[in-house]
């Protein structure tokens, strides 16, 4: 069959033919004999060879299995006339069993007039039932039967002479109606089949699949028809017919669609639409997932608040306990009087009544005191001193009375008091009955055990009130920790935008899908300076859009007369903008930061970027396995990489020293076979990191340490073991991540072996943290890797002609190293008196310098205090930190030094250098030569300048956590060191271009007149400058050297290894 493409004759030509105007279905049709010309009815109807053979246009809108579009028509798919037999996968077998329709039924023409829409199918992927309105429904009834009976008669008949299988009705299909679309079983592939159902979608199998059964008509020759809703949003039809099995009607492999849907709708509308109907899922999604949360919250308060409730319970009972067990000592010693010492008047009192205690001061130790005082309680001291009152002199004769008046507490069984000279605080001499106290009975006390119920209820609210007031002090401290994190991101990724403006930025500086964005770029900075045009080539999801790239624009001078620009239209399925430049509209040379592009985040978009999948292989991770920073790194960058969104995994060998103390949920996972021996995997959460240790059971991890014992073989293992577990366990991570010597052979395992056997999807990033070790592996690494990092720019310059490193510049890439915020923060830190920020850093400061002072038995007393914490080795500098510590002392300093040397030659010398000072400047120097981490942070906080002047430092993180503090840095500049202090009198415009202010003082050279030009301007503005020096605290606390930026330009990284 052709489908009818090539035009017809009339096929409304029957006399006395007539359709009521504006009625029905077709009430905007010129529903006439004239109106059913070769444009009509069949004619709009093409066919499409893009669903059988065509790959479709990507949507944004996900198909769900059952709706797919090419399963409806298993290869190879029937021509006309012929039948393909399959397995069922529809749930219908070929006899028609489970749907409405079979070969003894018939639809009544005259009945389906007034359905209404009622037969519209039952599929949950189906159109449904009618969404018509009820005008249309109304003017539908007003169409007379008979005529439009005859009028469907005369249509199946002239399409079945024809030999067209089927016809459409109306002939002028609108969007938002009901619409019958009938098929001839007879001249179809399906002739012999009991079901027949059709199973199709709109705009072009984009949207709203369906699968509805026809029904048998009662026309002649064997008409099965079925009724659809068409959607406002529609512009075509695409279907196909099948048995409910594997034989289909599909045109010739074509499929059938109706092009001519009169709506609103073109396919670029319509993809706006699918956008704009994907915001809205997304933020259905978005309420839901927050009513979810808020609804766990609550769940999760009220357990806790269950759980708390029940542990003050059991505080108050165990409290009332040990109290009752101590008033049992003290009931004995309870009297209603002690002849000639005391007695209260009236003999029978009770709570809450005022009685007078009468004392005889005769040959009590207040005999000679001017003033008499009662300091009393009750309960053997229950509340404390709660009865305070000064005695007067009596007239009794016999003896030396005084009496007070007192008000007994109301749940008093037993008064407590001693006589003194004084009121408390200020009394020096006591008569306390030879250190027994003074103990009275409450003769009509309430009973005991009342007492204890109502004490331990009494203990009970307490402990709640106090606790509700700790939750309360809590939640504002971790809101406020909340905000100041996020207003450091905020700043980060504006200094993050902007650390490129010198070369591109774009107006606004925050891009928000859906919004139209000037991009400006300075060619004068790049390979495309002094050439006369520049073309940007933009697309948006790392180049993954669905419309793929804009066509290249050619950019134009902007108002500056620096920057040439271009505007862009961002859409709203964008997450992120990416572009390069180039000298020409088809290409020529390019500016594409050295293969890495120009990406700048979008924001507010209904897209959010897809997770990427990151393991690291690494021998060390902090806290379980810390040896080094190494450790610190791992962590550190992982946490950051996963809070971004990325899934992250860490593969570790099992040290037998670990302490696992920190691990959570930890337990055995699995075990596989390999290098001879099993390999055991477990599995734990460390700071919210999955993390797989592998433990071999021949013992190679076995020795008590994680260095020192064959490392070359044991970590070789541990490589090749972690990608053989990738392999068995069926992981496909995207990146492999690997670091220093220890884990580099990690790389060329991969690509040598690996990759050729299951883990193809990777790209290697190798990272050198020091450069020091393991040349040789660093060699083969930097060979094999995709990618390779040191942690600092200058380190980078510093290494690039080493022989392992200047073969591979062109992939070698550095990116600083981070400090955790969470355990260096000074607002939230347990081992420092008083919690700051930069908004009262000078008060937070001031207490931590007093607290070091007093632990060390320094002079408490207001001077610079320069801090040193640091491995005393050769690399730190050790002889510049001995002059240091000398010029600090003779410029009436402190020094505090906190470290350890693992040379015992050098340890030795310390201890020397340690005793000496004390003896000749035991009040202004102190050195610590041990570790102490609380010790470390209480020198952070309390240091004016923390010194750090390493001869080398790949990145260094001493500094980091000074600034954190709010202490100022003064550095050697050498790698890592150079990159983050900015001297205060040399580096404002370095700074500036890192869109920071100075933050330290530096010195150049490795010798003693060095260290004196940094530390004698340092020591000099703390005295003679010590406003501008406190605004200098404040400044580098608000800057951001946590792993927020690293985590962003380690993204930007591993994207680029995926290009």
């Amino acid at each position: 069959m052709e489908m009818a493409l090539q035009s017809q004759r009339l096929l409304c030509s029957a006399p006395g033919f007539r359709i009521r105007p504006a009625v029905g279905s077709f009430a905007q049709t010129t529903m006439k004999c004239e109106g059913f010309t070769r444009n009509g009815v069949v004619s709009c109807m093409v066919a499409s060879s893009g669903y059988s053979r065509r790959r479709p246009r990507r949507s944004i809108i996900p198909r769900t299995k059952r709706s797919t579009p090419r399963g409806f028509a298993p290869s190879p798919r029937p021509q006309a006339g012929t039948r393909t037999h399959k397995k069922d996968h529809s749930g219908i077998d070929e006899d028609g069993a489970g749907n409405s329709s079979s070969t003894s039924s018939s639809t009544p023409l005259s009945s389906e007039l007034t359905s209404s829409g009622e037969s519209m199918g039952s599929s949950g992927e189906s159109m449904g039932k009618s969404q018509a309105d009820d005008s249309s429904q109304n003017r539908k009834e007003d169409v007379d039967p008979e005529e439009y009976r005859r009028t469907i008669e005369y249509l199946a008949e002239e399409n079945f002479m024809m030999g067209n299988k089927l016809f459409v009705f109306p002939n002028i299909v609108k969007a938002g109606q009901d619409i019958e679309i009938y098929l001839n079983r007879t001249l179809s592939a399906l002739v012999d089949q009991p079901a027949v159902l059709i199973k199709g979608a709109f705009n072009g199998w984009k949207w709203k699949f369906f699968t509805e059964a026809l029904q048998r008509t009662d026309l002649p020759g064997d008409w099965w028809l079925c009724k659809l809703h068409v959607p406002k949003q529609a512009y075509r039809i695409d279907f196909v017919f099948f048995n409910g099995g594997t034989v289909y009607e599909n045109n010739n492999s074509k499929d059938f669609v109706l092009l001519t849907v009169k709506s609103g709708m073109n396919e670029a509308a319509f993809e706006a639409f699918l956008v704009e109907e994907k915001q809205r899922e997304h933020e259905r999604l978005a309420a839901e997932q927050a009513e979810r949360a808020r609804r766990d919250e609550e769940r999760r308060k009220r357990e806790e608040e269950k759980a708390a409730m029940e542990a003050d319970r059991a505080q108050a009972k165990a409290d009332v306990e040990k109290r009752r067990e101590r008033m049992r000592l003290v009931v004995h010693l309870a009297r209603a009087s002690l002849e000639n010492v005391w007695h209260v008047e009236p003999s029978s009192f009770k709570g809450g009544e005022r009685i007078r205690l009468y004392y005889n001061r005769s040959s009590r130790p207040l005999a000679r005191a001017t003033e008499l005082w009662i300091h009393g309680g009750h309960n053997n001291w229950t509340d404390g001193v709660s009865i305070v009152e000064r005695l007067f002199r009596s007239v009794k004769r016999d003896g030396d009375w005084w009496y007070a008046e007192v008000v007994v507490p109301e749940q008093a069984f037993i008064l407590d008091w001693v006589f003194a000279d004084g009121p408390p605080r200020k009394a020096e001499v006591y008569d306390n009955n030879a250190l027994q106290d003074f103990h009275a009975t409450v003769p009509d006390y309430m009973s005991e055990e009342l007492f204890w119920f109502e004490e331990e209820h009494r203990i009970c609210r307490k402990l709640q009130e106090a606790r509700k007031i700790n939750q309360e002090a809590a939640r504002r401290k971790a809101e406020k920790i909340a905000a100041m994190k996020a207003e450091t991101k905020e700043r980060t990724m504006k200094t993050f935008l902007l650390s490129q403006k010198h070369i591109v930025y774009t107006e606004p500086l925050e891009v928000r899908a859906g919004c139209t964005v000037t991009v400006l770029y300075n060619p004068s900075n790049t390979v495309l300076n002094g050439k006369p045009e520049v073309w940007l080539r933009c697309s948006f999801n790392r180049w993954s859009h669905r419309n793929g790239p804009l066509s290249p624009q050619k950019m134009v001078i902007a108002d500056n007369g620096v920057h040439l620009k271009a505007i862009v239209k961002v859409p709203m399925d964008a997450y992120m903008m990416d572009f390069v430049f180039s000298d020409k509209e088809d290409g020529g040379i390019y500016d594409n930061k050295n293969g890495m592009d120009y990406h700048i985040p979008v924001s507010g978009g209904v897209l959010k970027e897809p997770p990427m999948h990151i393991v690291h292989i690494a021998v060390e991770m902090a806290p379980i396995a810390k040896v080094g920073g190494l450790g610190d790194v791992v962590t550190s960058l992982s946490r950051a990489v996963q809070e971004l969104g990325h899934n992250v995994d860490i593969i570790l060998p099992k040290y037998d020293c670990m302490n696992l103390s920190n691990v959570k949920d930890f337990h055995f996972r699995q075990s596989f076979g390999w290098g001879g021996t099993e390999i055991k995997v477990w599995f734990g959460k460390i700071e919210g990191l999955s993390v797989y240790l592998l433990e071999p059971q021949n013992g190679m991890f076995w020795v008590g340490c994680v260095y020192g014992r064959n490392d070359g073989a044991r970590f070789g293992f541990f490589c090749h073991a972690a990608l053989e577990f990738l392999k068995q366990n069926g992981s496909r991570p995207d990146i492999l991540h690997c670091h220093d010597w220890s884990s580099a052979p990690v790389a060329w395992l991969y690509k040598d072996y690996y990759r050729h056997y299951g883990l193809s999807n990777a790209r290697v990033i190798f990272t050198i943290h020091n450069l020091e070790f393991g040349i040789h592996q660093i060699t083969q690494a930097m060979t094999y890797a995709d990618k390779a990092t040191t942690v600092s720019h200058r380190y980078l310059k510093e290494v690039s002609s080493n022989s392992a490193i200047s073969p591979h510049l062109y992939k070698f890439h550095g990116i600083l190293n981070g400090i955790d915020p969470d355990i260096w923060d000074p607002y939230n830190d347990k081992f420092i008196p008083v919690c700051y920020t930069s908004e009262n850093v000078t008060e937070g400061k001031m207490a931590a310098k007093e607290a070091l002072q007093q632990r060390l038995g320094l002079r408490k007393s207001d001077q610079p205090l320069v801090g040193i914490v640091t491995r005393l080795t050769v690399q730190k500098g050790i002889h510049l930190i001995k002059h240091a510590i000398w010029r600090t002392l003779e410029r009436n300093g402190q020094v505090v030094l906190l470290g350890t040397a693992p040379d015992p030659s050098i340890q030795n010398d310390f201890v020397n250098l340690a005793n000496q000072l004390s003896y000749s400047h035991g009040n202004h120097a102190r050195l610590c030569l041990t570790y102490d981490e609380p010790l470390s942070h209480l020198i952070y906080a309390g240091a004016d300048f923390i010194l750090v002047p390493s001869l080398f430092e790949p990145c260094g993180l001493t500094q980091l956590v000074a600034m954190r503090y709010g202490s100022i840095p003064v550095v050697r500049r050498t790698g890592g060191l150079y990159d983050t202090v900015f001297d205060v009198d040399n580096d404002k415009e370095r700074a500036q271009e890192e869109g920071l202010e100075t933050n330290g003082f530096s010195f150049e050279g490795a010798d003693p007149a060095g260290v004196d030009y940094a530390l004698n301007r340092a020591i000099s503005a703390w005295f003679d400058a010590r406003e501008w020096f406190n605004s200098l605290c404040q400044r580098v606390m608000e800057q951001d050297w946590s792993w927020n930026r690293p985590a962003l330009d380690y993204m930007e990284l591993y994207h680029s290894a995926r290009k």
